[in-house]
């Protein structure tokens, strides 16, 4: 059984940092595809990256990019992501998820969500 697991998330002014984590278990000798979704109230679910787990290569969404930073921890499935330079527009619910497509990052191909960490970004 495929489980998500998130941590981190919270409050932080603008020009902030955070990381979130999110480890993934259920999975013995498969590599999935994971990523990082956002989804803000009254929009829809927006890509933020996704990492092939068995090589690391990471696609990022040009408006993240520079400033958001996904990273792996292989040997434990668990995937990061470092949020510098935070800006108010980025509060959200982020979500990390896996099996999915990780070329197209298409939120709707993804099978295993976490259960969500908020990121709130106000002076």
């Amino acid at each position: 059984q495929v489980q998500l697991v998130e941590s981190g998330g919270g409050t932080v002014q603008p020009g902030g940092s955070l990381r979130l984590s999110c480890t993934a278990s259920g999975y013995t000798k498969r590599r999935p595809c994971m990523a990082w979704f956002r989804q803000a109230p009254g929009n829809q679910r927006e890509t933020i990256a996704t990492i092939t787990t068995s090589d690391g290569n990471v696609i990022y969404t040009p408006s993240v990019k520079g400033r958001f930073t996904v990273s792996i921890d292989g040997a434990n499935l668990t995937i990061y992501l470092q949020m510098n330079s935070l800006k108010p527009e980025d509060s959200a619910m982020y979500y990390c998820a896996a099996e999915g497509d990780c070329g197209g990052g298409y939120y709707q191909t993804f099978n295993h969500w976490g259960h969500g960490a908020q990121v709130t970004v106000s002076s």
